[in-house]
């Protein structure tokens, strides 16, 4: 707040205490201050702003993702947000660092609040969640927080099981999710549905549970997942298909935040900034339902091959300024969102905190 706006704030509060202090020594009514106009409280016509910093273990080792995160926090990102993969989308981003493990260790490196997707159903089994969600949220309790979705074949073929229609994975995953919530809420769990628990239960547990999210691309997903969600979780698309999403989730009777993910490039100049997106996230050419059904990299990248690359500007903010590019943000941020977390989409990470510390987290702020 600047110094006219301090003076005016405090010469308001002076009225009102004044007349409060008077009421009380001489007897008279109290006198009701109307409220302060927005123009004298200019918080009050802003909303806060949570900038979030997306870890990606396809395309990053988890030791130096580990120091990426705790260089976010330096930066002054508000928390941060990872992936969780067994393969990469493409050969060329070659990582894979179980988000478990690494999460554990980020959590006890920084200070702010981290949170991760996950699908579970089949590569994980419900039960095994549940404990490994209790046991983060009973270490770093209010810190933690899991969105959930059902899944992509990428990660989850290796069961050898059967990939199910979209229709079926989102029963197991609402079986699943109820599972996981009554497991972490001390129940023993006894069930044999599209999701088989024998007698399972969690010893170890938080003191409160933490939220679990709901991913979701479609307005019908967005719109089935408010019946249990605890919050919203979806990545940057076209705008109107974004309006769409949240208008879904929320009339729908959906609660908490709705979180926003970002794939962004900033270079220098345009050219390399769309070098690196075309290197590192060429799988943003593809959309659902085909990202859902492959299973190997390669078969990502066989799918791409032949589309035009300029179309990755669509999946990809690219810019080379930093004021730029926070002005397209703020525009998606303006649909409806209460978090959005970035996920520049190179493998160079200190330069893009760099970048975000001196330059795109402030013209964020200033927009938002």
């Amino acid at each position: 707040m600047s110094q006219k706006w301090r003076v005016r704030v405090r010469a308001a509060r002076h009225i009102c205490d004044t007349a409060l202090r008077e009421a009380v020594h001489f007897s008279r009514p109290v006198m009701r201050c109307p409220p302060l106009p927005e123009s004298v409280v200019p918080w009050k016509t802003r909303r806060m702003v949570f900038i979030g910093f997306h870890a990606s273990h396809e395309q990053i080792a988890p030791s130096v993702l580990l120091d990426a995160v705790i260089g976010a926090e330096r930066a002054g990102f508000d928390g941060a947000m990872c992936s969780d993969h067994l393969a990469p989308w493409t050969r060329a981003q070659g990582h894979s660092g179980f988000a478990l493990s690494w999460i554990a260790a980020a959590l006890s490196r920084t200070r702010f609040s981290i949170g991760m997707v996950n699908a579970p159903g089949q590569r994980y089994h419900p039960a095994i969640i549940a404990q490994a969600f209790s046991t983060l949220e009973e270490m770093f309790p209010g810190r933690f927080w899991a969105a959930m979705g059902s899944g992509e074949a990428i990660n989850e073929h290796v069961t050898g099981d059967g990939w199910p229609a979209k229709h079926f994975r989102n029963e197991r995953l609402r079986e699943s999710v109820d599972v996981i919530r009554r497991l972490m809420n001390g129940e023993e769990v006894d069930q044999d549905g599209l999701v088989r628990v024998h007698r399972a239960r969690v010893w170890t547990l938080p003191a409160k549970p933490p939220p679990l999210f709901a991913t979701a691309v479609s307005a019908e997903t967005a719109a089935w997942a408010a019946a249990w969600a605890d919050g919203l979780a979806t990545v940057a698309q076209e705008p109107e298909a974004l309006r769409l999403v949240v208008d879904g989730y929320r009339a729908a009777g959906g609660t908490g935040p709705c979180i926003l993910q970002v794939h962004i490039s900033l270079a220098e100049n345009d050219e390399t900034a769309f070098s690196i997106a075309r290197e590192q996230w060429v799988n943003g050419l593809l959309s659902p339902p085909v990202t859902w059904d492959l299973e190997q990299p390669e078969d990502f990248e066989a799918a791409v091959a032949g589309l035009d690359d300029e179309n990755l500007r669509g999946a990809v903010l690219v810019d080379h300024d930093a004021a730029s590019l926070a002005a397209r943000i703020a525009e998606l941020m303006e649909i409806g969102f209460d978090r959005v977390y970035l996920h520049h989409v190179g493998t160079d990470q200190s330069r893009f905190l760099d970048a975000s510390a001196t330059e795109l987290i402030p013209a964020l702020k200033e927009r938002l």
